[in-house]
């Protein structure tokens, strides 16, 4: 049990982050509002209830009395062992109509599903996935690689065939007639709604050199990219192509399985500007100083532009500077596309990468049509409000989860802090807000002694926040940028 004391008043709640079991005794506590430190997950002390995501479930809560100076705690043996509390929810009634179509099995389409049953909605729900799988955590793919998908699903089928959420699987989209309010999907069949969520994700790119449809040239997109992955590379010569995070964890997965792995950063491979410096020195530090001692090697300041095989095949990489590398396997990250061809012809409003529009209700510019998660591009805070797409699995739950109160007419706007986290060789690294256009930084500590904590500044002030081994200052961070208040150069230093 963790006890809080918030000014004069006390709380007992449970002490793990129902997300991945951090101690929430290193959390930050602001007024009634407790952050993990680890994944930025927020919880009310006083309710348990879930404020802020990745977390799907709330805390349990225990009874706390004052009785002379003593702080007594009590709560039911069977409660103190339950890592998490689920929100009640209503059931399905037949006698209501309406249905919500939700396009895309993702966790932007289950948290709008959930909120939907948790806000009192008895109609039907449909979950339309073009994967053969219930919702699950894709963070997990590069990190274990030797995995079930059954053993990342954010929930089991049968707790959604409980809440009366209908999960159609291997059920693509290819058309949307707005005015009929009706989805056309590839194996003929079609299906009607009164609201829907487009949450289709995003799709890796495609490489483009020549040998780039040679056999063994893989993305990693599914449980089954993974494992395929792992099975040609254990004992194998490894070609990552791509400077990003997915490159660099595939790297400390890969190390101890592959016979070498060989990395370069990828040509056209877009991140944001504050990510990208926090990966570009993943990029050159970790590998002289942490990966030195292992088979990965890194090939930066160059970029891929011919795989060349035998019996179709992939055998070699070659780089533009000279260098040709063996290459049994080329496991392709240079980032993603929106996944909202199948919407080329209709008046829904997209941008040039094919994101569609949304404001901060998540509401597209067709009535009764929302969007989330990776295929939206929408106003962001820490940019005063200008659009920005944001791959993360927390920013696409918070749209989910305003989708589902507005489409159930809440008028909830958007309000949180992007989060993203990942863990590569054992360290951890944070980062929160949105850097985009910074124009300075402040670094705390050593980046050198592996523990730092970086600022990104632009207007004289933070928009962003990054550390490694700094846990819970990036959640500390979060939560003051939450709040609303701005935080100095000054300040930062």
């Amino acid at each position: 049990v963790l006890l809080v004391r918030n000014k004069k008043e006390f709380s007992a709640l449970g002490s793990k982050c129902p997300h991945y079991g951090a101690p929430l005794s290193k959390g930050f506590l602001k007024g009634e509002r407790l952050r993990c430190p680890w994944h930025g997950a927020c919880f009310n002390i006083r309710t348990g209830d879930m404020e802020e995501y990745p977390s799907l479930d709330c805390l349990p809560c225990f009874k706390v009395t004052v009785d002379n100076g003593k702080v007594l705690v009590t709560g039911k043996k069977k409660v103190l062992t339950l890592p998490a509390v689920m929100k009640n929810t209503s059931k399905r009634c037949l006698l209501n109509r309406d249905t919500v179509l939700l396009l895309g099995g993702g966790v932007a389409a289950l948290v709008c599903a959930e909120t939907l049953r948790q806000e009192g909605f008895t109609g039907r729900i449909i979950m339309a996935t073009k994967e053969n799988h219930v919702p699950y955590d894709k963070s997990k793919l590069s990190k274990k690689m030797n995995l079930k998908a059954e053993e990342v699903y954010l929930r089991k089928p049968e707790f959604l065939e409980a809440q009366n959420i209908e999960v159609w699987r291997e059920k693509e989209a290819v058309s949307v007639d707005f005015q009929k309010q009706k989805v056309q999907f590839r194996d003929g069949s079609s299906q009607k709604y009164h609201q829907l969520l487009i949450a289709t994700g995003s799709h890796s790119s495609f490489l483009k050199v020549p040998g780039a449809d040679l056999q063994n040239v893989c993305i990693l997109q599914t449980p089954e990219d993974s494992n395929k992955i792992l099975e040609l590379a254990t004992g194998k010569n490894v070609v990552i192509v791509g400077a990003s995070f997915i490159g660099t964890r595939l790297d400390s997965d890969q190390d101890s399985r592959a016979k070498q792995t060989s990395r370069q950063p990828a040509h056209k491979c877009k991140l944001p500007a504050a990510v990208a410096k926090l990966s570009a020195w993943l990029a050159s530090f970790f590998p002289f100083q942490m990966l030195q001692k292992t088979r990965v090697k890194f090939y930066m300041k160059t970029e891929l532009i011919k795989l060349r095989g035998k019996d179709g095949k992939v055998t070699e990489a070659v780089l533009a500077c000279g260098k040709k590398l063996p290459a049994d396997v080329v496991v392709v990250g240079i980032g993603v596309f929106p996944n909202s061809a199948f919407l080329k012809d209709t008046s829904i409003a997209r941008d040039d990468s094919g994101a569609i529009l949304v404001d901060l209700h998540m509401q597209t510019n067709i009535p009764n049509v929302f969007a989330a998660g990776d295929v939206v591009s929408f106003p962001v805070a820490q940019l005063n409000g200008d659009r920005s797409s944001i791959h993360h699995q927390q920013v696409a739950e918070a749209h989910g989860h305003i989708a589902a109160l507005n489409m159930l007419k809440k008028n909830k706007e958007l309000h949180t802090v992007p989060y993203f986290w990942t863990t590569m060789l054992g360290k951890s690294i944070r980062y929160a807000g949105c850097g985009e256009g910074y124009t300075d930084t402040v670094v705390k500590g050593s980046l050198e002694q592996e523990t730092f904590l970086i600022f990104y500044i632009r207007d004289g002030f933070v928009t962003a926040a990054a550390s490694l081994n700094r846990d819970p200052m990036v959640s500390l961070i979060a939560e003051v940028l939450y709040s609303g208040k701005q935080i100095t150069k000054e300040e930062a230093e």
